[in-house]
């Protein structure tokens, strides 16, 4: 039933309120609701949180939106990790409809003495609300004291009596100390806020078997990298400032139907296949590679991690080599084919014939217990973040349903959705419980596709799931970088890091890898999926043919601004020119300015047009910014020139100094 004062549109509200919205601790959210009313009385509004202990937190006003009539506006902030919910209460407003009449009829004469006569009774009102318990009690009942003693006072003029009643102080406890009358309530409608990593973090991902794996001069034959020799490696990763390392799936690999390099179907007999093929005589999703070593040596290599301050992701891949012991023991779970065959995972054109896909249908129960069992054993060693494959191609109802059984335990684990597939799809596994998901970023290279997709991810989707910028995967090298050079990668990086709180990047970014096996393929050539990569990390940089410097300094400039680390504070701005795309952020007193030329091939110089409001300043302000990347300095202003070289540095990454 429609209240007293209706509030209708109540947002952020996923699946009509069935799921939470999401929320981290100490990221502000937005809470929007049509709030109105008959005739022309003043009504007022507020959000109230309700914490996880059930504790009502104060409320917090609700303003008028500036351009839409009737929409109220909130940001609240969660302080605990925890289901929250939130109502949204809605009131006729006595006092502001006396100030609105008041402002009118007084100075021109109309009702003059009836107006100071409700001034009384309402002040009265007030006064005998306040409870003396209240730190501010004494200030503000002598505030509306004198408040009344101004409205009885027929000596005075009644302009300066208006002028008592409408002065800052007076308002100001007024605002504080509303007369509330008809009052409604919509919800409570829920929201979870996650621990801080939920929003916010920088992945690194490497393949263990390819760290440390060394190359016989003499016969070729290449021995894998082991956790051992891959736990070298965390501390260069560490050092570039990642606080997430991934990896690929740790299982044994099949061997029936096994691929060779780039993706053959003709393998050698020293050739490791494809790590997403799990299972083999060795064992399934509960065992771990041979080559890799023991649960010790993960369990060490985990422990290491924590000490460098990386949280290890693990791939959750829910599939199968045909030599899987699932395939023998539960072949239910697989999908037969009118031949008898067991149906192979497609992808058209590609095809997986070393992996079988997981029929959720036949027997849902036995196959949820297994995942969960799964799940549990690797957090049982320390596995805290999933980086979970194609979860599209399973049913949402089990991922509803896994999700909630692990938040109920350990709502500290996190899944992120490796989902690049239908925009519906992909929300609705946020909603279901995702706490990160991957996005379109990779495809979208153009300025005004960035902007439109910066603003759809921190102002239209941001209650539904949580981007991370990956920049590149084992599966996807984008022709963006195959043909834009050393620049094309400081760009993408740049906008990767400052544009999303979470970003990823995959092992060999940092050496510009950027050969595809074929023309208008988004494939690696000799693809790591498929072999080991012997690299030389040590040589690059020494001979300075590195990136690792520059993603270093991106995650130190992440780290010291919290606008930086968080997702629905994105405004963009204008420039003159097609490829300079210009942003802001900002959180309280920490803004940054972000300046980026996406055309990797010339140089680019135009006008940048700031939207000074978004930044908080005026536009009778000058202001100093610094270059987080060069180290300079300038004054700015709303219109500013810049020039953008690609080959020297395609960005500014700019921190606004106070106005001048």
């Amino acid at each position: 039933m429609v209240g007293r004062i209706p509030v209708m549109n109540v947002t952020p509200l996923v699946d009509l309120g069935r799921q939470p919205a999401k929320a981290t601790i100490g990221e502000p959210f937005p809470v929007t609701a049509n709030v109105f009313r008959e005739g022309h009385d003043s009504l007022g509004a507020e959000v109230v949180l309700i914490g996880p202990d059930g504790q009502r937190r104060p409320p917090v006003r609700m303003s008028e939106h500036a351009d839409v009539p009737d929409l109220y506006e909130a940001w609240v902030t969660p302080d605990a990790e925890g289901a929250w919910s939130f109502e949204v209460v809605a009131w006729s407003d006595p006092i502001g409809t006396w100030q609105h009449a008041a402002g009118l009829k007084i100075p021109a004469g109309v009702d003059v003495d009836l107006m100071f006569t409700e001034a009384d009774i309402l002040l009265g009102k007030v006064l005998a609300s306040i409870d003396p318990r209240d730190p501010a009690a004494s200030r503000a009942t002598t505030v509306l004291e004198g408040a009344i003693n101004a409205a009885v006072d027929t000596t005075r003029p009644p302009e300066a009596r208006l002028a008592v009643l409408q002065s800052p102080e007076v308002t100001g406890v007024l605002a504080a100390h509303p007369i509330r009358e008809l009052v409604t309530v919509e919800g409570p409608y829920p929201a979870y806020a996650d621990r801080r990593a939920a929003l916010a973090s920088s992945w690194y991902e490497f393949f263990p078997r390819s760290e440390g794996a060394t190359r016989d001069e003499k016969t070729g034959k290449v021995t894998s990298g082991n956790f051992t020799t891959a736990a070298k490696r965390l501390d260069a990763v560490a050092a570039m400032g990642f606080d997430v390392i991934y990896l690929p799936p740790i299982h044994p690999i099949g061997g029936v139907n096994r691929k060779g390099p780039n993706n053959t179907l003709d393998p050698g007999p020293d050739d490791t296949g494809s790590p997403w093929a799990i299972g083999s005589k060795d064992g399934g999703h509960d065992a771990i590679h041979p080559d890799l070593g023991t649960f010790a040596d993960f369990d060490a290599f985990v422990s290491r991690a924590r000490a460098l301050g990386l949280e290890v992701a693990l791939d959750l891949a829910l599939q199968a080599a045909p030599d899987h012991p699932w395939v023998t023991t539960n072949p239910q779970w697989f999908t037969t084919r009118a031949d008898g065959t067991i149906a192979y995972a497609e992808n058209p054109p590609k095809k997986y014939q070393d992996i079988y896909p997981v029929n959720f249908d036949n027997d849902p129960t036995g196959i949820c217990q297994e995942v969960l069992r799964i799940v549990r054993l690797w957090m049982s060693h320390g596995v805290r973040v999933f980086r979970v494959d194609n979860p599209h191609t399973k049913p949402l109802a089990f991922w509803e349903w896994l999700l909630k059984e692990i938040r109920r335990t350990d709502p500290d684990v996190l899944f992120l959705a490796e989902a690049f597939t239908r925009p519906a799809m992909m929300r609705a596994l946020g909603a279901v419980g995702f706490h990160q998901s991957y996005t379109y970023f990779t495809w979208r290279n153009a300025k005004w596709e960035i902007e439109e997709y910066l603003r759809e991810l921190s102002h239209e989707t941001d209650h539904l799931m949580r981007p991370n910028f990956f920049v590149n995967t084992p599966d996807i090298l984008h022709a963006y970088l195959q043909y834009g050079g050393p620049a094309a990668f400081k760009i993408r990086a740049a906008i990767a890091a400052t544009g999303s709180p979470s970003w990823g990047v995959y092992a060999g970014y940092e050496l510009f890898e950027h050969v595809a096996v074929r023309p208008g393929s988004e494939e690696y050539l000799d693809s790591e999926k498929y072999q080991i990569r012997i690299r030389n990390w040590d040589a690059a940089e020494s001979e300075g043919r590195s990136l690792a410097p520059y993603l270093t300094r991106l995650n130190e400039i992440r780290r010291a601004h919290p606008a930086l680390q968080l997702l629905r504070n994105v405004a963009i701005h204008w420039s003159d020119d097609e490829n300079i795309l210009v942003f802001s952020k900002k959180h309280e007193d920490d803004t940054v300015i972000v300046v980026v030329n996406v055309d990797p091939h010339a140089t680019r110089e135009t006008m940048v047009h700031l939207d000074l409001a978004a930044l908080g300043l005026s536009s009778s302000d000058s202001f100093a910014v610094h270059d987080e990347i060069t180290g300079a300095d300038w004054s700015w202003g709303e219109h500013n020139y810049v020039r953008l070289d690609p080959s020297v540095e395609p960005a500014h990454i700019l921190t606004v100094r106070s106005p001048r």
